[in-house]
């Protein structure tokens, strides 16, 4: 049987500097909104170099952009590397829509190779542009464009790494230096007037797209993909399903049969899994942070290219398997991963309601620990909820981008557990009337952690920030 222990993590004790039970953390300056959550903070940086930098409250109230387009605290400034609409550099069109999950990698003499998603559908009006052995599907609108950055963060080149796929959300970089990006679809051929299946991983070469191309790396299966993590020492590749409807996604491990072995590797297959935490059907009805559970099984896909059959439809025998709605970010720290559940509501069909989970699973525990709950905010029409995009940031804490209601902001938390506004969208897609801010998405560091990159999801907009990020 699995052991369950319920209750505050320990060493989380009250005046310890670590949040408890409910703790309102911050408030965000003029707008009055508190961000709720519970849970030990120290155990999201365990074993990563960011946990070795001191926390900090932030870096003082958000200042309004005379230019309304980003709010930033004072001594923080940003630049416009691209805009939908405008020419890519490259002269293979203009610059895609819908920018989302993005990830930064060194180059050559400082230089700073970005590979940025396009989450388009077929009706995306500015799709993904087609190149020539860089297409899967020509009738496909998403995919991905890389900007390569020179030492001063200029933009020396835009150009199209891959095209002719589908809804390309989130991802995930690989120990080798690659991007997988990933296809929040499980349309087939015939659907939307697609030519070919959609719902796969694609590798991408940030450094040289054509090295990678546009093949699809089918034994990772077929479903509704959000993001991805690599374990570096064992080369399992962990995944993450953000299905709309119920039953909702499953969150998955992929064994290679060439672990760890560089660009293109993944290409030669392996064996898929999903996880099931005996007694828990929907991981939405844990609701302490502690909780804890020993003996987690891994359970074979029965059929990972969900040829009649959705995968979190399949029989998956005896004891069935685990859900989750919303299930997003992920990443590795240490020896675990971590995934991000950024909402559930009953009413949808979740067994409770949440406003974001951040879970950790230990894989030479078996051992799967939620350890922060996110919410209820003061008002759930206000920010600070749904956590999405998630990453560490060189100052201690991580970054979390918003995918909520309202006005939408780049989060900053401590690893002491306070909350600050980083970033507030002034872009206002909506009207007057009815504002709407068009949510971030895609938050990275440059390696030398002197640069935060973040995406605007609508109207597309890549931003580079930088300033005094470890003062």
């Amino acid at each position: 049987m699995s052991e369950i222990t319920t209750g505050t993590s320990t060493g989380s004790t009250p005046g310890s500097g670590f949040p408890t039970r409910r703790r309102m953390l911050a408030r965000t300056g003029a707008l009055g909104v508190s961000i709720a959550f519970a849970g030990n903070l120290s155990e999201l940086f365990a074993g990563t170099a960011a946990a070795h930098a001191p926390g900090h409250g932030g870096y003082g109230p958000l200042v309004p952009d005379p230019d309304g387009l980003l709010d930033l605290p004072e001594g923080f400034r940003y630049r416009v590397l691209s805009r939908e609409g405008d020419p890519l550099r490259s002269g293979e069109g203009p610059v895609p829509s819908h920018h989302d999950g993005m990830c930064a990698f060194p180059g050559r003499g400082g230089r700073v190779h970005l590979v940025r998603n396009h989450e388009n559908r077929a009706t995306a009006s500015l799709g993904v542009p087609t190149v020539e052995g860089l297409t899967y599907d020509p009738a496909g609108k998403g995919g991905c464009t890389a900007l390569t950055l020179g030492p001063r963060g200029e933009v020396l080149s835009e150009r199209v790494a891959i095209a002719g796929t589908a809804v390309n959300c989130a991802g995930g970089p690989t120990p080798w230096g690659t991007w997988l990006t990933c296809e929040e679809t499980e349309d087939k051929a015939g659907t939307a007037g697609y030519a070919k299946d959609h719902g796969f991983v694609f590798e991408v070469d940030p450094a040289d797209p054509r090295r990678s191309g546009a093949v699809p790396l089918t034994a990772m299966g077929r479903f509704q993909h959000e993001a991805v993590a690599v374990d570096p020492r064992r080369g399992v590749v962990y995944e993450t399903e953000d299905a709309f409807q119920k039953p909702f996604g499953l969150f998955y491990r992929f064994l290679p049969e060439k672990p760890l072995g560089g660009p293109g590797s993944l290409r030669a297959g392996g064996r898929l899994q999903a996880m099931r935490v005996p007694g828990v059907p929907d991981l939405s009805s844990i609701q302490e942070t502690g909780a804890r559970f020993d003996g987690v099984e891994w359970v074979d896909v029965p059929d990972p290219q969900a040829r009649r059959t959705p995968i979190r439809l399949q029989d998956f025998g005896p004891g069935g398997i685990t859900h989750a709605q919303k299930l997003e970010g992920c990443y590795w720290g240490g020896r675990s991963v971590y995934f991000v559940s950024s909402f559930a509501r009953s009413a949808e069909g979740s067994a409770a309601d949440h406003h974001g989970q951040i879970w950790r699973y230990e894989p030479e525990r078996r051992r799967l620990t939620l350890v922060i709950v996110f919410g209820p905010d003061t008002d759930v029409r206000l920010p600070g909820e749904s956590p999405d995009n998630i990453c560490l940031a060189p100052s201690g804490g991580l970054m979390v981008c918003e995918d909520g209601n309202g006005a939408q902001h780049v989060f900053g938390v401590t690893r002491r557990g306070e909350v600050y506004a980083m970033a507030r969208n002034r872009h206002n897609i909506g009207t007057p009337e009815e504002p709407e801010w068009g949510e971030f998405a895609g938050v990275t560091f440059s390696p030398d952690g002197r640069t935060m990159y973040v995406n605007c999801y609508s109207p597309g907009t890549t931003f580079a920030v930088t300033g005094p990020w470890h003062r």
